[in-house]
């Protein structure tokens, strides 16, 4: 019996999206991955689809069931999914749709650091994130558009959160970026007198620390 938790990279997860279809060797199901675009859901590295399917294998979720030969090139292993490999997809998924996690992303990493910049700059800078934004979400959403009545809803349901995520980052950055440009910024003052030269980075820390004790 297969052990939960053997694998557990989103790699897996996709594989076991469509292998669940049928019987497949690893170089179909790679390819089936980049027709459907799971590239663009997960963070696939196709350099460990080998490994993984080991792995998988390993852990009892996945069997070779078989190989075959095209030509001259190697012999490929077909492989099948288990009773415990499907029983992982259906556990996994539930964990994945209910449990929320905190994703770091750079986006945020780079607001952690804004103080390090100008609000000059920033406010440039923000200019054309939201200008990049505006962009991916037109073209999301022209994807969409294609796509609607050729395909069921349900197989559309993360393009449209995907969607949903870039407007409403496109929205807070629109509305931080008016904030400093019209000045209702509360920390804008001191943001300014620390590139200006007026206030030290010591204050500011000092500052920063004194709130985080007030807090408590």
């Amino acid at each position: 019996m297969a052990t939960k938790r053997k694998v557990n990279n989103l790699l897996a997860l996709a594989i076991l999206s469509v292998i669940i279809e049928r019987p497949m060797h690893r170089y179909e199901i790679a390819s089936k991955l980049r027709e459907r675009g799971k590239d663009h859901d997960m963070d696939i590295k196709w350099g460990s689809l080998y490994t993984v399917v080991q792995n998988m294998v390993k852990a009892g979720f996945l069997e070779p069931v078989g190989s075959e030969r095209e030509g001259a090139r190697p012999e490929r292993v077909i492989y099948r999914v288990t009773d415990a490999g499907r029983a992982e997809m259906s556990d996994w998924t539930r964990e994945l749709i209910a449990t929320p996690v905190r994703e770091h992303d750079a986006f945020t990493a780079g607001l952690s650091v804004a103080s390090a910049l100008s609000p000059d700059e920033v406010i440039e800078l923000l200019g054309v994130r939201i200008g990049a934004l505006e962009a991916i979400v037109a073209g999301v959403r022209g994807e969409l558009a294609k796509l609607a009545g050729t395909l069921p809803r349900l197989f559309l349901i993360e393009t449209e959160y995907g969607l949903a995520m870039l407007e409403a980052e496109a929205a807070w950055a629109r509305s931080w970026r008016a904030e400093l440009v019209d000045g209702t910024f509360p920390d804008l003052p001191m943001w300014r007198q620390f590139h200006d030269g007026a206030m030290a980075a010591s204050d500011v820390v000092e500052m920063v620390e004194r709130g985080m004790r007030e807090e408590k």
